[in-house]
Protein backbone atom coordinates (compact mmCIF):
# COMPACT_ATOMS: atom_id res chain seq x y z
CA UNK A 1 0.00 0.00 0.00
CA UNK A 2 1.16 3.40 -1.06
CA UNK A 3 0.50 6.57 0.20
CA UNK A 4 1.12 10.48 -1.53
CA UNK A 5 2.74 12.92 0.81
CA UNK A 6 -0.04 14.94 0.98
CA UNK A 7 -2.26 11.78 2.16
CA UNK A 8 0.14 10.96 4.69
CA UNK A 9 -0.23 14.91 6.01
CA UNK A 10 -3.80 14.04 5.87
CA UNK A 11 -3.59 10.87 7.69
CA UNK A 12 -0.99 12.48 10.62
CA UNK A 13 -2.91 15.87 10.29
CA UNK A 14 -6.20 13.88 11.25
CA UNK A 15 -4.60 11.60 13.89
CA UNK A 16 -3.56 14.99 15.65
CA UNK A 17 -6.92 16.72 15.54
CA UNK A 18 -8.30 13.20 16.59
CA UNK A 19 -6.15 13.09 19.72
CA UNK A 20 -6.18 16.50 20.63
CA UNK A 21 -10.64 15.99 20.57
CA UNK A 22 -9.98 13.25 22.79
CA UNK A 23 -8.06 15.20 25.34
CA UNK A 24 -10.41 18.02 26.03
CA UNK A 25 -10.03 18.99 28.93
CA UNK A 26 -8.12 16.72 30.29
CA UNK A 27 -4.86 17.78 28.25
CA UNK A 28 -4.22 20.54 30.97
CA UNK A 29 -3.69 17.71 33.77
CA UNK A 30 -2.44 15.36 31.40
CA UNK A 31 -0.48 16.54 29.03
CA UNK A 32 2.55 14.67 28.95
CA UNK A 33 0.63 10.95 28.32
CA UNK A 34 -1.27 12.92 25.29
CA UNK A 35 1.82 13.92 23.68
CA UNK A 36 2.76 10.04 23.99
CA UNK A 37 -0.34 9.16 22.46
CA UNK A 38 -0.51 11.65 19.36
CA UNK A 39 3.66 10.70 18.88
CA UNK A 40 2.82 6.67 18.78
CA UNK A 41 -0.11 7.71 16.46
CA UNK A 42 2.63 9.71 14.11
CA UNK A 43 5.15 6.23 14.30
CA UNK A 44 2.12 3.81 13.37
CA UNK A 45 0.89 6.52 10.50
CA UNK A 46 4.40 5.76 9.76
CA UNK A 47 4.91 2.22 9.74
CA UNK A 48 1.68 1.84 7.87
CA UNK A 49 3.29 3.84 5.26
CA UNK A 50 6.33 1.95 4.91
CA UNK A 51 6.42 0.29 1.95
CA UNK A 52 7.85 -2.88 2.91
CA UNK A 53 8.13 -5.47 6.01
CA UNK A 54 11.38 -5.36 6.42
CA UNK A 55 11.56 -8.69 7.43
CA UNK A 56 8.67 -9.08 9.47
CA UNK A 57 10.23 -6.24 11.61
CA UNK A 58 7.69 -3.55 10.43
CA UNK A 59 4.78 -5.62 11.56
CA UNK A 60 6.21 -6.75 14.95
CA UNK A 61 6.69 -2.64 15.43
CA UNK A 62 3.32 -2.00 14.33
CA UNK A 63 2.11 -4.72 16.92
CA UNK A 64 4.32 -2.70 19.85
CA UNK A 65 2.99 0.75 18.80
CA UNK A 66 -0.47 -0.56 19.08
CA UNK A 67 0.18 -2.18 22.71
CA UNK A 68 1.99 1.24 24.00
CA UNK A 69 -0.96 2.96 22.76
CA UNK A 70 -3.31 0.88 24.22
CA UNK A 71 -1.34 0.92 27.79
CA UNK A 72 -1.34 4.46 27.41
CA UNK A 73 -4.83 4.61 26.73
CA UNK A 74 -5.64 2.86 30.15
CA UNK A 75 -2.98 5.59 32.14
CA UNK A 76 -5.13 8.16 31.07
CA UNK A 77 -8.27 6.58 32.16
CA UNK A 78 -6.72 5.34 35.25
CA UNK A 79 -5.76 9.43 35.84
CA UNK A 80 -8.98 10.60 35.31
Amino acid sequence: MTFTKSRLAAMFGATLLAGAAMGGVAMAYQGHMFAARNALYAARTQLIASAHNKGGHRVAALRAVDAAIHQVNIGIRVGR
